[in-house]
């Protein structure tokens, strides 16, 4: 009944909630997947996104849609890698970055082991500025982390924004430096927060540094301070620090897919991972 191409556009929309970073993704036209789209809920009988000029949002449907796409191009990939007769094998090094310790990635890598019994997968967390560098110097074949400043390389899996978060109780005093939780260079976030801060003339100290996501998580739930933060990766006993503390906006983030330069049957393995995390985007952020 539903075309897994379609299926595929489907969970690009969803993941990117943009029309046109999911035609990026999928090397397609916009018009293409627009195309695609309609036709998925004409099958559906079901509007999956609400979109105007400025947005694009799952409906109801559409959420449930995304469990019954996974599932469906789950099974579809298992049932052509069974007839073709191919199974990969190999050693595999993916880095993914501290941002998704918390998620359901787990879940993604634990099906790909399954299906994929005889490859060697090696990870790696980390930063994701040490995640690039690692990448380039050829340490990693795959890397799943946020996409550097003024960067146009990866495969979009998630766009976000950046945000302030600390403890609930937590009350920043306007006449004194703000109190920095922070990972240590090159963390992405902190140059993020510290160019922010720098940019609006607010002072500021660090309070805590720690390479480990849980340290910082402890920090803050303590009422050290605050740190920036992905929106929809929020810990739980955390917060949104309010408008009314001043702080300056962070701007947006990318997490996005970056190959290395892997052969034969890395680059097979690579290519497997990489279209099931871009396949399960959507439970890597609560």
């Amino acid at each position: 009944m539903y075309e897994p191409t379609q299926l595929r556009t489907f969970l690009a929309v969803a993941q990117t909630l943009s029309f046109t970073q999911a035609a990026r993704r999928l090397g397609l036209r916009q018009s293409t997947v627009s195309q695609h789209v309609r036709r998925l809920e004409e099958e559906a009988g079901r509007a999956l996104f609400t979109r105007d000029t400025h947005s694009v949002e799952l409906t109801e449907d559409g959420e449930a849609m995304l469990g019954f796409a996974r599932t469906i191009l789950a099974a579809h990939e298992r049932a052509a890698a069974f007839f073709t007769g191919t199974r990969l094998r190999g050693r595999l090094r993916f880095g993914v970055s501290e941002d998704f310790v918390l998620t359901r990635l787990p879940e993604i890598l634990e099906s790909f082991r399954r299906e994929h019994p005889e490859v060697d997968l090696e990870l790696t967390v980390g930063l994701s500025g040490t995640l690039h560098e690692k990448l380039a110097a050829g340490r990693l074949d795959l890397v799943l982390a946020k996409r550097r400043g003024g960067d146009t390389h990866g495969r979009l899996v998630w766009h976000s924004t950046l945000t302030w978060i600390g403890a609930p109780r937590l009350r920043l005093d306007p006449d004194r430096p703000v109190p920095l939780i922070v990972f240590p260079p090159p963390g992405i976030t902190r140059a993020r927060a510290l160019e922010a801060l720098e940019a609006h003339g607010r002072p500021w100290r660090i309070v805590c540094t720690s390479s480990s996501l849980s340290g910082l998580i402890a920090a803050a739930r303590a009422g050290l301070g605050v740190m920036a933060h992905t929106r929809g990766l929020i810990p739980p006993g955390l917060s949104p620090v309010p408008a009314r503390a001043g702080l300056p906006e962070l701007g947006a983030v990318d997490f996005v897919l970056l190959h290395g330069r892997p052969k034969g049957t890395a680059q097979e393995a690579a290519d497997a991972l990489a279209a099931a995390i871009l396949a399960g985007g959507d439970r890597l952020h609560r």
